[in-house]
């Protein structure tokens, strides 16, 4: 079998966009799919189930790069163990993964499980790039139409993002996966930081919109890292360069 690139979550948002950079790039593809599909465009599918454990080794049979995108709410660092240790086993010479910024500072279950997920990676023994991105633009929107649902905006006090575009990331990603393993590279962020009012109003615009906003305070320990700038990198993050704005009105589809 010829060797090949692994990426798991290579059918979501992220994966979508990684996986034809890479094959424009000349290399072979192989997805894990928890459901089975057939090889298509010099993509071969391999079905496995990352936090059961099943299917992992076959799925790594000749793959001599692991691109570890995928993740869900709950169970990403027990995922990331089962794959470390099977692709320890298969010889992997390259492991890529994509976590999030703030993982060691923002003390939320899922951002404990993306940290304990980095560290399962760098004591795997394998050669291996970690890159923390910031939320994506994809993310940002789905929680700016959910709650542009309701009467009334909330704004949670404090509270700033710098969302990233996913293409942006994705072309990074490659970047890393088809170069020398780097351990833990700089962040990568978007151009600009909001607050969740400066999200909601071009979105309110662009949809014809009008909503009162309700300024909101996250408690908790949580609440302070977020009013603390936990869930940020403001120096010596590489930015993207295509803005919120931009993205907005690309997916919208009308002028700003």
């Amino acid at each position: 079998m010829t060797s090949s690139i692994l990426v798991t979550g290579g059918t979501g948002t992220l994966g979508g966009h990684v996986v034809p950079l890479l094959r424009a790039a000349g290399h072979d593809v192989r997805i894990l799919s928890r459901n089975a599909r057939p090889a298509a465009d010099g993509i071969d599918y391999a079905t496995g189930d990352l936090l059961k454990g099943q299917g992992v080794e076959a799925a790594l049979d000749g793959a001599e790069t692991v691109l570890h995108l995928a993740g869900g709410p709950t169970g990403d660092d027990e995922a990331t163990r089962n794959l470390v240790r099977a692709a320890s086993r298969a010889g992997v010479r390259h492991l890529v993964y994509i976590s999030v910024i703030g993982a060691d500072r923002v003390p939320l279950a899922w951002m404990r499980a993306k940290l304990e997920s980095e560290r399962a990676v760098a004591d795997s023994g394998i050669p291996w790039t970690t890159l923390r991105a910031a939320q994506f633009h994809d993310l940002a929107l789905t929680m700016v139409e959910k709650m542009a649902k309701l009467p009334v905006f909330p704004v949670p006090g404090g509270l700033r993002l710098q969302p990233v575009d996913s293409r942006e990331v994705a072309a990074r990603l490659t970047e890393l996966t088809l170069g020398a393993p780097s351990g833990l590279v700089p962040d990568l962020t978007g151009p600009h930081v909001h607050g969740l009012a400066g999200l909601a109003r071009p979105y309110l615009r662009l949809r014809g919109r009008r909503r009162p906003m309700l300024p909101v305070r996250i408690p908790g320990k949580a609440g302070r890292a977020y009013r603390a700038g936990a869930n940020l990198t403001l120096r010596g993050a590489e930015e993207g360069k295509r803005t919120w704005e931009e993205f907005l009105t690309e997916r919208l589809g009308q002028g700003a």
